[in-house]
């Protein structure tokens, strides 16, 4: 009896070394994964296996971020999962990395729920000979195609009239513009990917839009960084990451239909829009080329969830601005008034003679921050920035956001003021406004989303005045998903 009683005993204290040094072993190896190496820039102190995932606020990146910097300084790290990410802050830091460095920061990392989507095809994410294909085909064509044409202009003027008619049908009653500007700024895109625009009451491209939202909103929330910290467990478990999932397969499915629609009628002798030109390109015969069909299919995703989601931000905030400061929206009103009038459309030509309007809507750009972090970068070799050590292979975010609102180079950053933007009258560039990142991985789209914005901004103000209605006070928090967005809020636009 006295034999097995020991042999139970020794059975549950076997039980409980080996579990406790199976812990101690776990425990030790997240240690060593988690350390930081030599000169490695600070940080908080990441929890086993979670890092700093359960600290960090996902809903408010760039105010968070700028509690780390006044803690830290403008280079520092944090962990999420196994992954350790260096965040890069303020003009002088940027620079270092993006211009000084370009060579160092090309790459672009793998993160799970962005991987197990699009892997490393299209122009945002793919690295090597596939970027640098894919981006000079970008380049060129919007070049070609459209900015050396009037293509692009006339159709983001026939745009911006067909939503001044949708804002007009309101009839000056209280309304959330939102769904009508991402109608028009997605319109834009499609115009020269698709080679055609959307009706506004399109009951499917409206659930592809809010497929797009959604994305957004679920991308930027914790169990998207759950996903991307530990992919092999939520694979497996429900959650907002398999509608993410979801939306992103039935995105693709839609652009799919779209490009073997455009092979059955592709005419080599007629490049209506991106996708044929896209198909001409892989017609050549070149061993080396990187255009295919799934290279295709995601340049043409990127640049539709770029452009619609950026621009429809920004135009967004625009509106809520221009009511909330009334007399700046009136001095605009005045410019339009004085140099294109009210009988003719504003066109690209107009805004060297806009010195205000110009310098307005860069401050709404400046202000707004709708980008809070860059795309991630990749450290191709061993390198430093601010003398910290960044190995071969570190992850970095490049805090936008702190630099547009860097207290060292602008005279009120935290103020909404189109002087920022003004000299003795004129429109004067800024360093450090790179609303649209910069180095050799910054937007391609830049050109084209400055045109829009100019044109639809002026089209607005000249045929509205923006206001709150009665008895509302306008608010300007904001709520994050792909891009800073306004919260939903509701605005009178009076025909003038």
């Amino acid at each position: 009896m006295w034999f097995l009683s020991f042999a139970i005993f020794w059975e549950a204290i076997s039980l409980q070394i080996i579990l406790g040094f199976l812990a101690t072993f776990l425990l030790l190896t997240d240690y060593v994964r988690r350390r930081r190496p030599r000169d490695f820039p600070p940080g908080p102190v990441p929890l086993p296996f979670l890092g700093n995932l359960l600290s960090y606020d996902f809903k408010n990146p760039h105010l968070y971020n700028q509690k780390l910097v006044a803690i830290y300084g403008n280079v520092f790290s944090l962990q999420f999962g196994n992954m350790h990410i260096v965040f890069v802050n303020g003009l002088q830091a940027v620079k270092e990395a993006l211009i000084h460095q370009g060579e160092s920061f090309l790459g672009r990392p793998q993160i799970p729920i962005i991987y197990d989507i699009s892997k490393t095809f299209g122009v945002i994410m793919s690295n090597g000979l596939t970027w640098k294909q894919q981006r000079r085909f970008v380049f060129s064509t919007l070049r070609n195609f459209g900015l050396r044409k009037t293509y692009l202009e006339e159709r983001i003027q026939e745009e911006s009239r067909f939503l001044a008619a949708a804002i007009g049908d309101e009839k000056g009653q209280p309304f959330d513009p939102y769904h009508k500007i991402i109608n028009a700024a997605s319109n834009v895109i499609c115009s020269f990917t698709f080679g055609n625009r959307f009706d506004y009451h399109d009951s499917q491209f409206q659930k592809l839009l809010h497929y797009l939202n959604e994305i957004g909103v679920i991308q930027q929330g914790i169990s998207a960084q759950l996903y991307n910290a530990f992919p092999a467990l939520m694979r497996r478990l429900p959650g907002p990451h398999q509608t993410y999932f979801k939306n992103c397969k039935l995105l693709e499915s839609f652009v799919r239909k779209i490009i073997e629609k455009h092979k059955e009628d592709w005419n080599p002798l007629e490049t209506k829009d991106f996708i044929d030109a896209y198909l001409n390109e892989m017609a050549k015969d070149n061993t080396s080329s990187t255009f295919h069909m799934e290279n295709l299919l995601y340049s043409v995703l990127d640049l539709f969830f770029a452009a619609t989601e950026s621009v429809s931000a920004t135009l967004y905030w625009a509106v809520l601005y221009m009511a909330v400061y009334r007399e700046i929206q009136a001095k605009v009103q005045e410019e339009i008034d004085s140099v294109i009038g009210q009988s003719h459309i504003p066109s690209v030509a107009d805004r060297d003679n806009m010195p205000y309007t110009n310098a307005v809507i860069h401050e709404i750009q400046r202000r707004s921050s709708i980008v809070v972090v860059n795309a991630p970068r990749l450290t191709t070799n061993d390198t430093k920035v601010a003398g910290f050590h960044l190995p071969k292979g570190t992850i970095v975010m490049v805090d936008l956001t702190s630099v547009l609102f860097d207290k060292n180079e602008w005279e009120t950053p935290n103020v909404f003021n189109p002087n920022h933007f003004l000299k003795n009258g004129q429109f004067r560039k800024r360093e450090a406004f790179i609303q649209f990142s910069t180095g050799k991985r910054s937007c391609p789209g830049e050109q084209v989303a400055k045109m829009e914005l100019f044109l639809v901004f002026t089209t607005l103000l000249q045929k509205f005045t923006f206001q709150a209605p009665k008895g509302v006070k306008l608010s300007l928090d904001s709520n994050t998903g792909h891009v800073l967005k306004p919260n939903p809020y509701e605005i009178c636009a009076i025909p003038r």
